[in-house]
């Protein structure tokens, strides 16, 4: 069976201290969102 090319999934979070680092919510959390929710963010501060 040939193999799909899935389309990219739109980003949902970004970094609040760096703009350019986004996360589409999907697999393991960036170190910078496991960083912010350490810090005792909030993953809904993060949303775009």
């Amino acid at each position: 069976t040939p193999s799909k090319k899935r389309a990219a999934v739109q980003a949902k979070y970004r970094n609040p201290d760096n703009y350019g680092d986004t996360w589409s919510g999907r697999g393991r959390k960036p170190l910078w969102a496991v960083a912010f929710l350490e810090s005792g963010g909030s993953l809904e501060d993060c949303l775009i």
